[in-house]
This record gives structure tokens, C-alpha cells and sequence, in this order.
């Protein structure tokens, strides 16, 4: 392979940029299924389909890791009971889940089963993912608190993650 041939850090084929782009989605997907009650499989086959590695209105959308994107969406919906417990502990008392807007929830919602249920993703790294979906729909004040709260539920979940 000539040196000009290697994928870098910006290429769609590029390993990390195909897992942020499963992540991205997974979101928008999560966010779709809470504003309009999309069924798991219905919302699966849309994005697969339609969305995914696909041209829209002149911009490509990037192609993406398809497991991850299927075990992230399904994992939430799978895990909510438990992922929403621990979001409800780590949220500032008096702002429940439910009152947090749908972008931001679907967010935390990912974030939170990558951390509980994903021990194979480095902790720091789900942290900086989900900020960095964040800083593409939120306000820098909101995308502090993706930061907080995910810290906080990864500091408590994965504590050996951050020691020594």
C-alpha cells in the first residue's frame, strides 16, 4: 500500500470515523423513536436504507459501523429501565430524565448504555463521543452537561477506568 493510500483519521473508511458516525446516528435515531413512537425495527430498516452512507440534499452522509449503530439503538431500548435509573441518579435533583429535551436525552440515554453495558469501549472514549455528538446539536452549556453527567455515571460504573 503506498503511503497515500492509507486511510486516515478523516476517511469514511476509516475504523474510528465509521464508529462516530454510528454513534451520531444512533442518536438521531433514539430521538426519532421518542418524538414519533418509530418501532424498533421500522427505524432500523430507515436509517439502514435511506439514511446511512447515503447522499441527501448535496451532503454525504458518512458510512457507519452497522453493528455498533444496531447495538446501540437496540440496547437502549432493550436497557431503558436501567439506563434511565442511572441517568435520574446522575441528573441534578429536580431535573428528571423527562424533562430534559429529546435531543439531550437521547444523548445520554446512548452514552449511559455504552458506559453500563459496553465494557470494551474505553470510558474516556464514550465520553468524548457523546460530547462531541453533543457540540453538533447543543449549546456549550448542554454539552458541559453531557460531559458531567457521563462522567459521573462512568466514574461510578467503571471506576478502574480511571484510577492509576
Amino acid at each position: 500500500m503506498a503511503a497515500d493510500d492509507k486511510p486516515n483519521a478523516k476517511s469514511p473508511g476509516h475504523k474510528p470515523v465509521r464508529k462516530s458516525a454510528a454513534r451520531l446516528n444512533a442518536v438521531q435515531a433514539l430521538y426519532q423513536m421518542d418524538l414519533a413512537a418509530t418501532p424498533l425495527t421500522e427505524i432500523l430498516a430507515q436509517f439502514e436504507s435511506h439514511w446511512i452512507g447515503q447522499e441527501i440534499e448535496g451532503d454525504e452522509i458518512a458510512a457507519a459501523d452497522l453493528t455498533l449503530f444496531r447495538d446501540i439503538v437496540g440496547g437502549v431500548v432493550r436497557e431503558q429501565r436501567g439506563v434511565d435509573t442511572l441517568l435520574d441518579a446522575a441528573l441534578v435533583d429536580g431535573w428528571p430524565l423527562k424533562r430534559i429535551e429529546a435531543v439531550l436525552r437521547a444523548i445520554l440515554r446512548a452514552g449511559t448504555y455504552e458506559l453500563s453495558e459496553r465494557p470494551d469501549v474505553p470510558a474516556r472514549v464514550v465520553i468524548a463521543e457523546y460530547v462531541n455528538v453533543a457540540a453538533a446539536f447543543l449549546e456549550r452549556e448542554e454539552t458541559g452537561m453531557v460531559n458531567a453527567v457521563l462522567d459521573s455515571i462512568a466514574r461510578d460504573k467503571r471506576s478502574a477506568d480511571f484510577s492509576g
